[in-house]
């Protein structure tokens, strides 16, 4: 599986390609699926740009993405969006259209509470684990570890040196992750060496303008559907033992 995110957090600073409205990401996760992601993950946007999970804002984004693809859509709920968990709780609540799946950063108050409401809704949880918080020990402890569609392993490490270690480490703590599967994926210069190591660890992954603006030979990414093309080749090389960096 290789899950493509289109947005993250990036601003329209960071690029035109980075799609910010509902018609954007649509287009974007359309030509993302046709070049071989099979899962999307998304942060709806207000008009102004803003993270949110407004109903209204979480129902149009998924309505337009759900016109271009078929693959499962997920939403993000990080703290960002909303900081207090009684009001993201109730915004989720209020939600008239549904993800398939939405993220739970482990380690962001609340967390629990709203992973348990969206379970209760019919909507799969991603665990986020982040590396450099205590999300892996919260987790591994949560009576909800069982009940998660899967986990979000993201390591939070930029750098290109130290990121697959980082990586290790925070595989290490999550243990037999309640036995859920994990999805392994890094950030900003870490983003394609965890991807090779997801590869050859046999790991889902993801990619996407989220994680990273640059392809591997440090060229400027014109698009996610480009990031998943060149992923998906570093993957499988990976997954193949063609990796020289594990030889």
């Amino acid at each position: 599986m290789v899950q493509v995110c289109l947005n993250g957090r990036r601003a329209g600073a960071d690029g035109a390609c980075v799609p910010l409205s509902p018609e954007a990401m649509a287009e974007s996760a359309a030509q993302a699926v046709a070049a071989g992601a099979t899962d999307v993950h998304v942060h709806p946007r207000t008009p102004c740009g803003r993270d949110s999970l407004s109903p209204r804002i979480v129902a149009a984004t998924l309505q337009a993405l759900r016109a271009r693809v078929t693959v499962p859509v997920g939403v993000a709920t990080g703290a960002w969006a909303e900081p207090d968990p009684a009001v993201r709780l109730r915004q989720l609540r209020c939600w008239t259209v549904l993800p398939d799946h939405a993220s739970v950063n482990w380690h962001e108050p609340g967390a629990e509470e709203l992973a348990a409401r969206l379970i209760a809704m019919g909507v799969g949880v991603e665990a986020g684990i982040w590396s450099g918080t205590d999300g892996a020990a919260r987790f591994t402890a949560s009576p909800l570890g069982p009940k998660v569609l899967r986990v979000l392993a993201e390591v939070t490490d930029p750098g290109p040196d130290t990121a697959e270690a980082s990586a290790r480490g925070l595989i290490a703590e999550l243990g037999d992750a309640h036995g859920r599967p994990v999805l392994l994926h890094g950030e900003e210069g870490g983003a394609w060496p965890v991807l090779r190591l997801a590869g050859r660890l046999g790991l889902a992954t993801r990619t996407g303008l989220a994680d990273t603006l640059l392809l591997p030979d440090g060229q400027r990414a014109s698009s996610n559907a480009r990031l998943v093309t060149e992923g998906l080749a570093l993957y499988r090389s990976a997954a193949e033992g063609g990796d020289s960096s594990n030889r």
